[in-house]
């Protein structure tokens, strides 16, 4: 058989500015793209010359037109989201590119506007803003957390809640709280700073402790909840595949009138005795169904941290899936 002829494919873009964004520092964007699919991406004035074999010239158009999209809109086009709109145009599923960064959730204290920078994080906001309790699955580096304080932060702001309420179970991973120095709160603290963290970056130092001190912030283990009501409050229970199933029903049982709910966890990495079952895996089973309550997944393609951190999770996920294959096929093979 001949050799598929090349074909090129023009794209006429609006704005040098967008052409800029898109090829990113040194033409690291660009080159990323070009290298994937194996295909020449040269610019002439406002064109965008495209030319390989045409069934990946069509595929890399799909995904500079989707970046030109995000482009146009103002995001910062990067190599994170370079790949995120590879792993969607491979998916077939580039019309995701819309649903990223509708609207700012709050602007950080270095005066950033945050927004969610993945279709899944984007499902994950809305899901917030419209239900009471809102579960958030998935694995490290998904933004579960950081989100949900954004969100609070901006709840808080605009007076919809007068307290924010952040709490997460200080189990035992892998230390000892015994060994750690001073009192209750210092043994605690470092199971906590996820959440201080995320709450200076959206909030400020200075902020967080004057409303601190007037009792308008909560930081707190999941224990300090139990035997209270937590009206006109925005509570996030962080960490909550640690939870007990005990645990679990006591915090859903906390909200009060006027509050939201934001549960976080990823039930890949459970810290808990082994034959205790998570109370956060119990529970999605149990209210999924419930309305007013949602659950939302995210995987490794809203990993926002450095680029490895996807595709080591995306390595784990595959690993997890051959594993639960294989226990399929001893079961079959047991049972026959």
């Amino acid at each position: 058989m001949g050799k598929t002829e090349n074909m090129e494919q023009t794209i006429n873009v609006e704005r040098i500015e967008q052409l800029i964004n898109l090829f990113g520092s040194l033409d690291e964007n660009i080159r990323l793209l070009s290298e994937h699919y194996g295909v020449s991406i040269i610019n002439r004035d406002t064109e965008l010359k495209i030319s390989g074999e045409p069934e990946q010239v069509m595929t890399a158009r799909s995904a500079v037109e989707a970046l030109l999209k995000l482009a146009a809109r103002g995001e910062q086009v990067t190599q994170q989201s370079v790949n995120y709109v590879i792993s969607l145009v491979g998916d077939g599923q580039q019309d995701k590119i819309e649903q990223i960064g509708q609207g700012v959730i709050c602007v950080n204290t270095r005066g950033k506007p945050i927004k969610a920078k993945t279709a899944g994080q984007q499902k994950y906001v809305d899901d917030i803003r419209a239900n009471t309790v809102t579960f958030g699955i998935g694995p490290a580096g998904t933004g579960k957390t950081y989100l949900a304080v954004a969100c609070a932060v901006a709840a808080f702001r605009e007076k919809t809640v007068n307290r924010i309420i952040l709490t997460r179970p200080a189990v035992e991973a892998g230390e000892k709280l015994g060994f750690l120095p001073g009192d209750l709160q210092n043994k605690v603290d470092p199971y906590l700073r996820p959440l201080y963290d995320a709450l200076f970056d959206t909030m400020g130092a200075e902020a967080y402790h004057r409303y601190l001190e007037r009792g308008n912030i909560e930081v707190a283990p999941l224990a300090y909840m139990r035997g209270r009501t937590l009206d006109d409050a925005f509570i996030i229970l962080d960490e909550a595949q640690n939870t007990t199933s005990e645990q679990m029903k006591m915090f859903l049982t906390r909200i009060g009138f006027g509050s939201k709910v934001v549960v976080t966890g990823d039930i890949t990495q459970i810290d808990l005795p082994r034959g205790k079952k998570s109370g956060l895996k119990e529970a999605v089973e149990v209210v999924r169904n419930i309305k007013d309550i949602s659950v939302c997944m995210l995987d490794y393609r809203d990993v926002v941290r450095h680029e490895l951190v996807a595709k080591i999770v995306a390595a784990y996920e595959k690993r997890s899936a051959v594993r639960e294959k294989e226990k399929k096929v001893k079961y079959v093979k047991a049972k026959g």
